[in-house]
């Protein structure tokens, strides 16, 4: 049997433990697995039929080509061209307020809400009475996305490419922790000015059809803390008060039972 001198140098650590773990409370596995009803070899049928569309403030590449490159000259933009040793860099069209671009020679151009390809259908009409079957390319190039909240990497990363899903974002930064909230994840999307909030479950397979599993640009993704996360904030500020108790409940045992 242990002395009583020791009694307290015995249980005194496993007595503090023990409130500790009450205080806390551990993520379980339908907290943190991704697309939790997805079968073994399940064959899901893309029905997201997102198409990238032009905002507001985007930022637009778009060059002309043709066989006879002296004729696309006028409907290309260059900086730089006048100065001495410096490579011209073609100018990009901010999109403005009214959704337009000024585009050269045609003038103005709305292409606000209009995906490239229907853009490149638009300015291939237009030039149709300049250019003989133009060659055009265009590109978005101030595409980037926002991963903020419970995720290792938080911060804005730019999009090689016309889209991306809210699963490349998250893998941009790093995943989400262990304590994120996988089920209730929140996208804000800027509709011209009008802030749109849509929440998106991943442990479920139909995330996949959710309007916000392709992210468009600027979208911002915040992944909430779950549980466990508000638990274990709310016991970093309780954690010296349990302690204290813990210590003097333990004092009053010790001594209670050496008087006897």
């Amino acid at each position: 049997m242990l002395e009583k001198s020791n009694y307290s140098r015995f249980y005194a650590p496993m007595l503090i433990s023990f409130v500790i773990c009450l205080l806390t409370s551990c993520a379980s596995k339908k907290d943190v697995v991704y697309f939790q009803n997805a079968g073994t070899f399940e064959t899901l049928v893309e029905k997201n039929n997102f198409i990238p569309k032009f905002k507001v403030d985007d930022l637009v590449s778009i060059h002309v080509s043709t066989l006879d490159n002296e004729a696309s000259v006028p409907f290309n933009l260059f900086r730089g061209a006048q100065e001495g040793g410096i490579t011209p860099q073609q100018v990009d069209y901010l999109i403005d307020g009214q959704g337009e671009i000024d585009f050269p020679v045609v003038g103005k151009l709305k292409i606000a809400g209009l995906s490239p390809e229907e853009t490149r259908v638009l300015l291939r009409d237009r030039l149709s009475e300049y250019l003989k079957d133009p060659i055009i390319n265009i590109r978005l190039r101030n595409f980037s996305v926002t991963v903020l909240g419970e995720v290792r990497s938080p911060g804005t990363y730019p999009v090689i490419g016309e889209k991306i899903t809210i699963l490349e974002a998250l893998g941009l930064a790093g995943d989400m922790t262990i304590k994120g909230q996988r089920e209730n994840v929140m996208v804000i999307r800027d509709f011209d000015g009008t802030k749109v909030y849509t929440r998106i479950n991943l442990t479920d397979k139909d995330a996949l059809s959710s309007p916000v599993y392709y992210l468009t640009q600027n979208d911002v993704v915040y992944v909430e803390p779950n549980r466990s996360a508000i638990t274990s904030s709310a016991l970093d500020n309780r954690a010296t008060i349990a302690v204290s108790i813990a210590s003097v409940l333990i004092t009053s045992t010790v001594l209670l039972i050496t008087r006897n």
